[in-house]
């Protein structure tokens, strides 16, 4: 039996394990304060959940694990500031940035980015944390330990957020799942949209742009590439060295899941292209408590993480697949008496993409 060894124990982990199950792939998502010696690690192929972690002697010890899978590109894209060079390097099409250095630079900074300025966190900030939208008039409310920890990039007047999952082989070879179209409510994934067939032209030149990332790299593994929808084509937001929430739709509604693909990638397995049978949608269970009422629905699978129940938390998400689109859309109407009321404008922005 092949082993993973998933550095991080989150949902990403348990799902990735979920995954390995069939396939004979035991896969051990584990703390990254684990002893090493618990676990099998001399024998285990090494992946991360997570893009970036404290030194502990579990990590001290993967440090030079000869298995341990892009182990140093996640470094590289955990920092905003290598991520965007690494972009420009290789010319892909993102938002004109710089680094925030000092608070003198802002005249600078809004006579050429433009008048809204949106700050980032160099590192550790995400899903809308360690992020702020500044406009002249505030820009001196930026906490003072920000600079030279942050960049400043350009705020992009976009008409839509679409992710690419897509995974590469230790071959080179390259597969890619239909663009997903993301809803987000206070820098959170809301709700997620993937048709089998997507915009031609935005998917070619999705593809494109991740594939020149993942060649650049020597990239293994599945990975996730967002970007905002604007009259020029996309621009590439961020990018996630793993298994990303915008694809979790995939377990449900591709002949293969982002986890199964990651699995396959890492371990040498077989890399067909996943097909893509029906439209998906998934809605992330934010802050909620579960309901057993969820179920009801014929197209509903639940994936719940087993979390304490936190505001603004990601508890868990909703997969419905259906190629009757009517079918899917009625199902998605009901579900929203059982969610809490900001899901409602989320399940007819679905609508309207399907």
């Amino acid at each position: 039996m092949k082993s993973v060894c998933v550095l991080g124990n989150g949902q990403l982990g348990r799902m990735l394990r979920q995954a390995g199950e069939p396939l004979g792939i035991a896969v051990y998502p584990v703390g990254t304060d684990a002893e090493p010696d618990s676990l099998p690690i001399r024998e285990s192929v090494i992946t991360a959940e997570i893009e970036r972690w404290p030194e502990t002697a579990l990590t001290r010890e993967l440090a030079s694990h000869p298995a341990f899978v892009n182990r140093d590109i996640f470094p590289r894209l955990a920092d905003r500031l290598t991520q965007k060079q690494l972009l420009d390097q290789l010319g892909l099409a993102t938002s004109p940035w710089q680094l925030l250095s000092d608070a003198k630079e802002w005249p600078q900074v809004f006579d050429t980015l433009g008048e809204l300025a949106i700050v980032k966190r160099r590192t550790g900030g995400y899903d809308g944390r360690g992020q702020w939208r500044l406009r002249r008039e505030d820009c001196l409310t930026l906490p003072e330990e920000c600079y030279g920890e942050c960049i400043v990039e350009k705020g992009i007047n976009f008409s839509g957020e679409v992710s690419l999952v897509g995974a590469r082989g230790r071959d080179g070879k390259t597969v890619f799942y239909p663009l997903t179209h993301n809803l987000h409510h206070n820098g959170i994934l809301l709700c997620s949209v993937a048709l089998p067939q997507p915009d031609a032209v935005l998917q070619h030149q999705a593809e494109s742009m991740l594939t020149a990332i993942m060649q650049e790299l020597d990239y293994v593994g599945v990975i996730a590439m967002e970007c905002f929808i604007t009259p020029e084509g996309l621009l590439i937001n961020e990018l996630a060295p793993r298994v990303h929430n915008s694809g979790h739709w995939t377990q449900n509604g591709a002949s293969v899941s982002q986890f199964e693909l990651h699995l396959r990638a890492i371990t040498g397995l077989p890399l067909p292209q996943p097909v893509v049978f029906a439209p998906s949608v998934m809605v992330n269970l934010i802050g909620t408590p579960l309901n057993d009422q969820w179920l009801i629905h014929p197209l509903v699978h639940l994936h719940w993480y087993e979390k304490d129940v936190r505001p603004g938390r990601k508890l868990g998400h909703l997969n419905l697949t259906d190629s009757d689109t009517a079918r899917l859309t009625d199902n998605l109407s009901a579900l929203v008496k059982q969610l809490p009321e900001e899901y409602a404008d989320a399940v007819r922005w679905a609508t309207e993409i399907l």
